[in-house]
């Protein structure tokens, strides 16, 4: 094991905690945040179809988003983990769609076509003020974002309580930063930091 890697693993530790701890105590935060990646995808005129995520554990649940984006006939779409090392594939998801038992206690639907989303809301254990993300280990997201990214435009918004920020976390270069981090209090930019530094 590599020092960054021990650094990971202990991050991870600690991420875990924090989140539970956020999870216990953020009754309306998916509301909330859903709300915010409204306001994101509308400030990055992101349009297309959207990847969530069904909450496992104690990560922000992103079905309140998945019911709106639902309304307003955006098509949302589900992660399939395909394979160990293997970037994420996505199948449409409608409201009440039947779901099959997926690896890692996730669900996946049982009949969604095969799409490629234009816009991933990716769950987290952590993330910093530059929009980097602390994921379980297994790189699924890294890759997919860094597949899509390759062959065109796509926004990443991390999904997460206001409690998992850290103040800086451990990056390896295969750690694909995201285009913004969206939680109940509002919507995190990596540009942000570039603007707070700037003399007034």
């Amino acid at each position: 094991m590599t020092p960054l890697s021990a650094e990971k693993r202990l991050a991870r530790e600690g991420a875990l905690d924090a989140r539970a701890r956020a999870h216990a105590g953020g009754a309306g935060a998916a509301r909330q945040a859903a709300g915010h990646v409204l306001e994101a995808m509308n400030a990055a005129r992101a349009c297309g179809t959207v990847s969530a995520y069904l909450a496992i554990r104690s990560e922000i649940d992103a079905m309140p988003l998945m019911l709106a984006l639902s309304g307003l006939r955006i098509p949302v779409a589900l992660p399939v983990i395909v394979g160990r090392g293997q970037p994420l594939g996505f199948r449409l998801w409608t409201p009440g769609a039947p779901l099959d038992p997926g690896p890692f206690g996730t669900s996946v639907p049982r009949d969604g076509a095969e799409v490629e989303p234009d816009i991933l809301i990716v769950p987290m254990l952590a993330f910093d003020a530059r929009c980097h993300r602390l994921g379980y280990g297994g790189g699924f997201y890294d890759r997919t974002i860094a597949r899509l990214r390759s062959r065109g435009p796509v926004h990443a918004f991390g999904l997460a309580y206001a409690g998992q920020q850290m103040p800086r976390l451990p990056v390896e270069a295969t750690d694909m930063q995201l285009d913004a981090v969206v939680t109940e209090n509002g919507v995190i930019r990596p540009e942000q930091l570039a603007d707070e530094a700037l003399p007034g």
